[in-house]
């Protein structure tokens, strides 16, 4: 990869495949469907391998924690928007924290 951008762009795609695999999984019924089984299996691989990719140019701790706290956030308000979880003022916090987190290690790394 010849870009730390690029590398941005490739675990954003990452977490999008992520995020995928966690909606396919809602609707696999606990392994019993096959078709959304294999869509949740093969996004996840998808996504574990785009962010190998991604750790080419980025560091271990950040890009796992940016993948991981990212894929939260998102599954979180895929799940409010679109399956009408529950939301409160404390959840919303929490998701803002998440994502506060994840940009203080972001600015770390560049410390």
């Amino acid at each position: 990869m010849k870009s730390e951008l690029m590398a941005w762009v490739v675990l954003s795609a990452s977490v999008v495949s992520e995020v995928a695999g966690t909606v396919a999984l809602r609707y696999s019924s606990g392994f019993t469907k096959l078709l959304p089984t294999a869509l949740a299996g093969f996004c996840y691989v998808v996504a574990i391998w785009l962010m190998a990719v991604a750790m080419r140019q980025l560091e271990m701790g950040l890009t796992y924690a940016v993948w991981a706290a990212s894929g939260t956030a998102a599954i979180a308000l895929v799940g409010i928007a679109f399956y009408g979880e529950p939301t409160s003022a404390l959840k919303l916090v929490g998701l803002s924290l998440v994502v506060l987190g994840v940009v203080l290690l972001n600015l770390g790394a560049k410390a």
